[in-house]
């Protein structure tokens, strides 16, 4: 978001997206390994309707498949601190971890 809020010559949408990007299969498969969670369930259309209701979505955005990519950031010479989402889960992963143990340190 910086980096777009830094540059004028940028102007109406942008793919806020990963540049390489994976189906939702191998997605939460890699996210799973990251925690260290062997297995995990399949969402279902009707926890897919659910979910959309209670965030007062549409249901499109889940079940519908859309590869975007980020075009405009990486021709505008945005650099991805993480190209490949493996790297960036274990990130993912042990930022999170860190703000747990220091929430539940904090609270002592």
């Amino acid at each position: 978001m910086e980096f777009l809020i830094d540059r004028e010559d940028i102007a109406g949408p942008v793919n806020l997206a990963a540049p390489h990007p994976l189906p939702q299969r191998a997605f939460m498969r890699t996210l799973r390994s990251a925690w260290g969670v062997p297995v995990g369930l399949t969402a279902t259309k009707w926890m897919a309707e659910v979910g959309a209701f209670a965030l007062r979505s549409d249901t499109e955005l889940l079940l519908k498949s859309r590869r975007v990519v980020p075009g405009r950031l990486t021709q505008a010479g945005f650099d991805f601190q993480y190209t490949q989402w493996p790297q960036a889960a274990d990130e993912l992963v042990r930022r999170v971890r860190k703000r747990v143990r220091g929430g539940s340190a904090a609270r002592r």
